[in-house]
């Protein structure tokens, strides 16, 4: 049991299980990007752990860059995405893969997608860690996907509560 902020949370996920998605997901990046241009596109903030330990597992040498939105109010989607750092990279001719830690509605993914569609990639597709099912309201395809877990709000391994918790290595659901 951990405490951040007002919310108490207990642990989900070990770190070692957390490693093992991640080293699943890069095994598979890396045969179906064999001998192709790729660049990733990590979504700030709460990717940052996972992409940075995606490419430590991955055998090709993927371009990385971040993207930075915002639709979280403390425990819940707000509706809307506010774009914070947006694309710098001439994206023409690459596969870009899209990079979550976590999807639940999918308002911040669509809004991405928008963006990238009319920048001349080769394809563009997304994976995340974590994928809630319930919560999911888009018709766009998740290529890769860590674990689904249920519509539950968590913390850890790059995501928050009230910008704390992100170091975390495990992951945490807010306790009932």
């Amino acid at each position: 049991m951990i405490q951040i902020g007002d919310k108490q949370f207990e642990e989900y996920l070990t770190p070692d299980q957390i490693q093992s998605y991640v080293q699943s997901l890069a095994a598979q990046i890396d045969r179906d990007y064999a001998g192709k241009d790729l660049l990733i596109l990590g979504i700030l903030n709460g990717s940052f752990l996972f992409v940075a330990d995606l490419a430590k597992y991955m055998t090709s040498d993927p371009e990385i860059s971040f993207l930075k939105f915002a639709s979280y109010d403390g425990t819940s989607s707000t509706g809307n995405v506010k774009d914070l750092i947006g694309i710098n990279e001439d994206l023409a001719d690459k596969h870009i893969l899209i990079v979550e830690d976590i999807v639940d509605s999918g308002t911040t993914l669509a809004h991405i997608m928008g963006l990238l569609e009319s920048k001349g990639a080769a394809s563009i597709q997304t994976a995340t860690l974590f994928f809630k099912p319930e919560a999911y309201k888009q018709d766009i395809e998740l290529r890769y996907i860590g674990k689904e877990i249920p519509n539950l709000f968590v913390v850890g391994y790059g995501m928050d509560y009230l910008s704390k918790g992100r170091n975390l290595t495990g992951l945490y659901q807010l306790k009932p």
